[in-house]
């Protein structure tokens, strides 16, 4: 059927398109011509138009959603990457905190450990001199006696051993 009105469209085109060897005025005509020439082309254009500017329109809807989703994705990671900025925060607050009693603690137990070695040290010197006077005295007492022996060969009574070592301590 449409394309018997095409048919039919086309050959009136070229009924009314003829010249017309008058003085009148061909305005009708050429109306007509013209009404017809600009259906023919809604005709065979208007469909496929209409289809093309609709799925144009379509495409650009669909782009702007596209756009309009990888947004909201990006504005749900910044958020995101903001959360885990102040819990980052947080915790580097926390560690600060915690580093601070640690050095604290560490640093007491190194002060009691050097108090304790401080002590050990005063002890094992106090104990080392009371052995060098204990042998000192002893090579002292030693000498004495050797002296002594040596000096007399007869009698040496436990008495005048006594006067010596005394004397000699004194």
């Amino acid at each position: 059927m449409s394309r018997i009105l095409v048919l039919m469209l086309m050959i009136s085109t070229y009924a009314f398109a003829s010249e017309a060897g008058h003085g009148e005025t061909d305005i009708v005509q050429r109306t007509v011509n013209f009404l017809l020439f600009a259906g023919l082309v809604w005709y065979l254009v208007g469909e496929p138009a209409k289809n093309y500017f609709a799925s144009r329109s379509q495409a650009i809807a669909d782009e702007f959603k596209k756009a309009q989703d990888r947004l909201d994705e990006s504005i749900a990671l910044k958020e995101t990457a903001l959360a885990k900025i102040s819990a980052a925060e947080k915790f580097a607050e926390e560690l600060v905190v915690t580093s601070k009693k640690e050095n604290k603690i560490i640093n007491d137990n190194i002060m009691s450990q050097c108090e304790l070695d401080l002590e050990t040290l005063v002890k094992q010197v106090s104990t080392g001199r009371e052995y060098a006077q204990r042998k000192m005295v002893r090579t002292v007492v030693e000498n004495v006696i050797k002296e002594t022996l040596a000096q007399s060969s007869g009698d040496f009574d436990k008495e005048a051993m006594a006067n010596v070592i005394l004397k000699k301590v004194a």
